[in-house]
């Protein structure tokens, strides 16, 4: 049984829009202090190890509004729920040092 919210390949749910190919997707929304923080640290992150990210506004879409609401920010890796709420900076690192 699979937890609503963990999906493993968001990008294959037509109620998540494609991140492209960027490995990390920040699904957020705006005036979100949590989501600001985490936005900032996954940049940082990702700038450090060349890695490709984007954010998602939650907001822009009803069943991702639905899905994410309680939990942004939400971070996926390529594909896979990673964090909700914070970022571990070290954990993210870890997840991206492995090959995609």
């Amino acid at each position: 049984m699979r937890l609503p919210g963990r999906s493993r390949h968001p990008e294959a749910s037509p109620s998540v829009p494609h991140a492209g190919a960027a490995r990390v997707v920040v699904y957020s929304r705006e005036g979100c202090h949590l989501c600001e923080v985490a936005e900032a640290q996954v940049a940082e992150i990702c700038a450090e190890l060349g890695t490709s990210w984007t954010r998602v506004d939650i907001d822009d879409d009803p069943d991702l509004h639905q899905r994410f609401t309680e939990q942004v920010p939400v971070t996926f890796v390529d594909g896979a729920q990673h964090d909700f709420w914070r970022v571990d900076p070290e954990r993210l690192r870890k997840a991206l040092s492995k090959r995609p």
